[in-house]
C-alpha cells in the first residue's frame, strides 16, 4: 500500500513509521489516522517483531490539523460521534498493539500527538521535545486520552497535567514516568535502534504474550472510562466555549470564556 501522509519501512525484524506530513507538523487529519490504522495492520502482519514511530521534520504530532479544526464546530452530532469513535480507534490500537511500540519523540508532541507518544510502551525523547495535552486552552477537553493517562502517572499528576493543559519539557516527561528516555537529537533514532535490538533479543511469544496480559488487566475498566470519553468529547463540541476557544485559536487570539 502506499501512503500519502506517513512512510513505512520494514528492515527485517523492525518496523520504522514515520508521520510525514512536515509542512502541517505532522498533524492529525482523517486521512492520517486511517492511513496510520493500515500501516499498523502492514506491520502486524510482517516480519517486524517491533515498531519505531517517529514524525518528519521539527515536530512529533502537533495535534488535530487545522483545516479539519475549522470545520468542527459545524458538524453534526453524528459526524461528531464518528470523529470521536475514530480517535477511539486508534488511540486503542496503539494501546493494545500485539508488538512492542516505541515513540522517538523528535520535537513538539501535542493535544493528540501527545497522546500517541502516551501510548507508546517506550516514549525515546530528544531534549528539544515538548509535551503537553493542551485541548483546555482551546475550550476542548482530552476526553479520550485522560483514561490511559490516569492509569499511567496516577490522578494527581493526570489532573495537573490535563486541567492546566500546560507544555513540558521531555526531561519533566522523563520525572512524571510519561518519557523512557531522554536523548540528544542526533542520538534519538540510534536510541530507538538500540531498544528495539534489546527488545528482539528477547523471546517473540514472551513479548506478545505479556503485552497481552497487560491489556486484559486493565482493559475492561477502560472501555467503560472511553465511552463516557465519547460523550463528553461529543457533548462539549456543542458548547460556546469549545467554538470561542476554536475560532480564537484560529484566528490567533485570545479567547473570551464565557461565564
Amino acid at each position: 500500500m502506499s501512503y500519502s501522509t506517513l512512510k513505512l519501512a520494514i528492515e527485517a525484524n523492525m518496523a520504522l513509521l514515520t508521520l510525514n506530513r512536515p509542512e502541517k507538523r505532522n498533524a492529525l487529519s482523517p486521512q492520517l489516522i486511517e492511513e496510520l490504522m493500515a500501516a499498523l495492520d502492514a506491520v502486524e502482519a510482517s516480519s517486524a517483531r517491533v515498531l519505531i514511530l517517529t514524525g518528519e521534520g521539527p515536530a512529533f504530532c502537533s495535534g488535530m490539523d487545522l483545516e479539519y479544526l475549522k470545520g468542527l464546530a459545524g458538524q453534526s452530532a453524528e459526524q461528531n460521534l464518528a470523529d470521536a469513535r475514530r480517535t477511539v480507534r486508534m488511540f486503542r490500537r496503539l494501546w493494545s498493539y500485539p508488538k512492542p511500540v516505541i515513540a522517538a519523540v523528535n520535537g513538539p508532541a501535542l493535544a493528540g500527538g501527545c497522546g500517541i507518544a502516551t501510548l507508546a510502551d517506550f516514549t525515546i525523547a530528544s531534549e528539544e521535545a515538548k509535551f503537553g495535552y493542551t485541548e483546555v486552552r482551546v475550550g476542548f477537553m482530552p476526553a479520550l486520552i485522560s483514561a490511559f493517562l490516569q492509569m499511567q502517572v496516577g490522578e494527581k499528576v493526570a489532573r495537573d497535567l490535563l486541567l492546566s493543559g500546560r507544555v513540558f519539557g521531555a526531561t519533566e516527561g522523563q520525572a512524571l514516568g510519561l518519557v523512557t528516555k531522554v536523548v540528544p537529537a542526533t542520538q534519538l533514532l540510534p536510541a530507538a535502534r538500540e531498544l528495539a535490538a534489546t527488545l528482539l533479543a528477547n523471546s517473540p511469544g514472551g513479548l506478545q504474550a505479556t503485552k497481552r496480559l497487560l491489556v486484559h488487566c486493565s482493559q475492561t475498566e477502560l472501555i467503560r472510562r472511553l465511552e463516557l470519553g465519547v460523550e463528553e468529547s461529543v457533548a462539549i463540541r456543542n458548547t460556546a466555549d469549545f467554538k470561542e476557544g476554536l475560532a480564537a485559536f484560529l484566528e490567533k487570539r485570545k479567547p473570551k470564556w464565557s461565564k
